[in-house]
């Protein structure tokens, strides 16, 4: 896949003067976001952000493109394609309701997972649904519905089609170097967002 393949829909429409957040800066030294419009970013090593028992303390790579806004901020399909799996990863600090969607790339299959949405997402467009570029997916969550986080989508890439709405979206040190290789950077898809 080369990069920045082509003119995509924005998948979550940022304003200007949306803030590129460091989540690899320490908790006790990390600032709050100025807004809810934040990029968080790829393969970006957050030390002490996964503390849940889902992430085993070892999981601190980051292996997809957060896009923060409001509750409620609309979801667009970066290009057309089907929605494969759709499903809640319900476990506290989990994806909460997830799509994951199937695309033709260059001629080339590509398989993105949408986490952190909310519950109605699941409804709006089931497995099996095709949909155009631009077109609405679905909704950002509020922290009660996808997972415990300040509302954002978790946008990661595969090269693999996943066998169900999950993917590890957090990855080992020791794991980063082979999942780098199987979840190329969303910038891809999303453009030069930082």
């Amino acid at each position: 896949m080369s990069t920045l393949l082509g003119p995509y829909h924005p998948v979550v429409v940022l304003p200007e003067g949306y803030e590129v957040f460091d989540f690899s800066i320490p908790a006790a030294e990390r600032p709050e976001p100025r807004s809810p419009w934040i990029v968080g970013r790829y393969d970006e090593v957050r030390v002490d952000v996964y503390t849940q028992a889902l992430f085993e303390s070892a999981r601190c790579v980051h292996m997809g493109v957060d896009l923060g806004a409001p509750a409620g901020t609309a979801v667009h399909a970066f290009a057309s394609g089907v929605v494969v799996h759709a499903g809640v990863n319900g476990a506290e600090g989990d994806y909460g309701p997830t799509l994951v969607t199937e695309h033709r790339v260059d001629g080339e299959r590509l398989w993105v997972l949408l986490g952190h949405l909310s519950r109605a997402s699941l409804d709006l467009h089931p497995p099996g649904t095709r949909f155009l570029r631009g077109e609405v997916l679905g909704w950002l969550g509020a922290p009660e519905e996808n997972g415990g986080w300040p509302p954002h989508v978790h946008v990661q890439l595969s090269l693999r089609r996943p066998e169900t709405f999950d993917l590890p979206g957090v990855v080992t040190l020791a794991e980063r170097e082979a999942a780098r290789a199987l979840y190329p950077d969303p910038r891809q898809v999303l453009g030069p967002i930082y």
